[in-house]
């Protein structure tokens, strides 16, 4: 992915990562358009920032085909999609309240990501050069206790991503994971002040560096998210989960 001249859809980006990366491409000489599901804080964006702006609820399939239709009508140079749009819950799976999160989560950050990439896959292989940025997490690597749905929508996402990726081989449009470790955002209660927390600002900065050092990464990965990405791969797995859940046993990932 080029680090600038693009024209960017962000589902997903009225707050945290999904807005801090909207600003820094913007800044990078990007057209930037943001989809979320109130329409005021659209517009107070719009206003503050010259964003457009489109209403999507990833969670409702008639709402990301409409919204994929409006932004290809509005952006016919439409070449980057980034799927921002997530959630994330504690869960106790030792009672009987945890299936109606779960199944939530599950429509957020899977089927989410997957109806939007459905409904502009056909576009994007139109364009000369075009890129999915795709939004996984350390814990599709190395569980939090307490986020179980969330780990496993994650690990998802990671092969999703590495399977559609062999699939759009030779086409124009490669596939990039993005990453995160913990960030300080409102993603959970109490997380944008955990002391576990990458500032959110630094997580940008890094990432931005990262993706115009390596325009034909596969992955995004800063070096804060390394411990939980890479546990299998130096054969301290069991202890890399130890520690990440001796350290943050309330769910501050």
């Amino acid at each position: 992915m080029n680090i600038s001249g693009n024209t960017v859809f962000i589902p997903g980006a009225t707050s945290g990562i999904g807005l801090a990366l909207a600003l820094r491409l913007q800044s990078a000489g990007n057209t930037v358009i943001i989809g979320g599901r109130r329409a005021e804080v659209l517009a107070q964006l719009a206003a503050e920032h010259g964003f457009d702006t489109v209403r999507i609820d990833t969670a409702d399939p008639e709402s990301v085909r409409a919204a994929a239709a409006e932004v290809v009508s509005t952006h016919p140079e439409l070449d980057v999609l980034i799927a921002m749009a997530g959630i994330m819950r504690v869960e106790d799976w030792r009672g009987d309240g945890f299936l109606a999160d779960a199944e939530e989560i599950v429509t957020t950050n899977l089927l989410g990501p997957i109806r939007l990439i459905a409904a502009l896959i056909e576009h994007l292989q139109s364009r000369p050069a075009a890129t999915i940025v795709t939004v996984s997490s350390g814990l599709a690597h190395t569980p939090l206790r307490v986020t179980p749905t969330y780990n496993a929508t994650k690990a998802a996402i990671h092969m999703l991503s590495e399977s559609i990726r062999l699939q759009l081989a030779g086409t124009s449009v490669s596939v990039l994971e993005l990453v995160p470790p913990a960030v300080a955002t409102e993603l959970m209660p109490g997380q944008s002040e955990s002391p576990f927390a990458m500032p959110l600002d630094d997580f940008v900065d890094e990432t931005m560096a990262l993706i115009a050092a390596q325009p034909d990464a596969h992955e995004i990965l800063v070096e804060n998210v390394k411990l939980l990405r890479f546990g299998e791969v130096r054969g301290d797995y069991a202890q890399t989960v130890a520690t990440v859940n001796r350290l943050d046993p309330h769910g501050n990932a």
